[in-house]
């Protein structure tokens, strides 16, 4: 029985008065229960990830890394919920100081469909980690996803502590009015714009990850062969639908014929002749998408690709070169099986025009030269840098992953997740043995001499 929006989140906010989630070990025990439940539905969550997308087993399996962030947080919760203790200064002696992580309250979490369970499930590790109750959505362009995140959540959680609500962009839009303690949302700059709108009306903090055209520069040092591998890797997975995806190829001119050449190779080595066929190629989403990354094959010269059934929602793994930047693949984040290759002959000049559109969520550089690495980074500004590899970035535990500017705000994946769903609330503790007047009225000259030396050190 579906518990309508208001009265669910009523419930919630009415269990964490109750203090239940600020406990450890209480936390620890609904993170184990997770984790349990997700090694019982791994082969659900399988099949719902290929009934959905079309994936392959194996890149199905992505989808399970989510039990990687719920270890790492079963191992460091201790140290992450303890005090911090901080210095204080001599104005304010005898006392001591300190930061203590608390809880935020009721989190709403938005779950895109590209990554359906992994990009649900990771927040949400965070959320209980951090000791808040929650509020899933799932995105209704993965049906079948949404129906395994339902049933495992249902089977798992009291949904006074852990509940999730189905259904379309209506359904959401009656969640984004309700006021929650924070708005965890993964999709598209344009829908996350409308979240944090939503979000405003109640002063709602928000985490945004969002998406961008994330450039991919390639050097004339580096191994080309292994440059293009990596790239078709990072770029074809999930048929492209990955936001820290190689949106475009920047390519120094002296090796670009080359590395076409290579990045041939490598498609037909993950491939081979006929995608359409590969056992290990995904397919796109629903037909709407399908039809924006058709419109989208006009621009440049097709060299490798561009096959489409949309009888099967296929698009083959697509290059196009001889793209320009006002090219219509250009305008906006592809999120799909197109690649685009620009020669640069200058790189200076190429990082200009990176510099002139919007920040992306991931800034990949393909190079041995250290001073072309240190140079693409301190020029370009990006959620995150990947050198010499593309999309593994995503999988270290402990590093925070976020964007910046229209590609996100705010971060998660490890303390990061926890950070991100708690306080950090300040406290200062005096002594009453005894207590020095100089900061009451009146104010002598001596008392302002006093002031000025804590103040300006002289």
């Amino acid at each position: 029985m579906n518990i309508p929006i208001p009265e669910l989140l009523q419930a919630q906010r009415k269990f964490f008065a109750t203090g239940k989630t600020r406990d450890r070990a209480f936390r620890i025990q609904q993170l184990q229960a997770l984790e349990r439940a997700i090694v019982a539905n791994q082969d659900n969550i399988v099949a719902a990830v290929q009934s959905d997308l079309g994936r392959a087993a194996f890149e199905a399996y992505f989808e399970i890394a989510t039990l990687s962030e719920v270890k790492l947080a079963l191992k460091q919760l201790k140290k992450w919920m303890k005090p911090r203790r901080v210095a204080t200064s001599v104005d304010v002696f005898p006392a001591s100081a300190w930061v203590q992580p608390e809880p935020l309250g009721v989190a709403l979490i938005i779950g895109p469909w590209n990554y359906p369970f992994q990009l649900m499930m990771s927040p949400l590790v965070g959320a209980i980690a951090a000791g808040n109750c929650a509020i899933l959505k799932p995105s209704e362009y993965a049906p079948e996803m949404s129906k395994v995140v339902t049933e495992l959540v249902r089977s798992t959680f009291d949904s006074d502590y852990i509940a999730v609500v189905e259904g379309d962009a209506q359904t959401s839009q009656e969640l984004l009015s309700q006021k929650f303690d924070h708005i965890f949302f993964t999709g598209g700059t344009e829908i996350g714009r409308i979240v944090m709108q939503a979000a405003a009306k109640h002063l709602t903090p928000v985490t945004l990850e969002l998406g961008g055209k994330s450039p991919c520069f390639v050097d004339a040092s580096v191994r080309l062969d292994y440059a293009a591998k990596r790239i078709a890797w990072g770029k074809f997975i999930n048929a492209g639908q990955t936001c820290i995806a190689p949106d475009y190829i920047l390519v120094d001119a002296a090796v670009k014929d080359e590395f076409v050449v290579q990045l041939k190779k490598a498609i037909l080595e993950l491939y081979g002749e006929n995608p359409a066929v590969s056992p290990d190629y995904a397919r796109i989403v629903n037909q709407r998408q399908l039809d924006r990354l058709k419109s989208l094959l006009g621009s440049g010269t097709i060299v490798i690709g561009g096959q489409v059934n949309d009888a099967d929602r296929y698009l083959a793994p697509t290059v196009l070169d001889n793209v320009s930047w006002n090219d219509g693949v250009m305008e906006s984040e592809i999120f799909g099986p197109i690649l685009p290759i620009l020669a640069y002959e200058n790189l200076d000049n190429a990082i200009a025009l990176v510099n002139q559109r919007p920040k992306p969520l991931a800034l990949y550089i393909f190079s041995k030269s250290d001073n072309v690495q240190t140079t693409i980074v301190n020029t370009i500004s990006s959620g995150g840098v990947c050198i010499n590899d593309t999309v593994l970035q995503v999988i270290v535990g402990n590093l925070p992953f976020g964007g910046v500017g229209d590609s996100g705000t705010g971060s998660y994946h490890g303390k990061a997740s926890f950070d991100t769903f708690s306080h950090d609330r300040s406290f200062l503790k005096r002594s009453i043995l005894f207590d020095l007047d100089w900061r009451y009225a009146p104010y002598t000259d001596d008392r302002l001499k006093f002031l000025k030396k804590i103040v300006t050190g002289k």
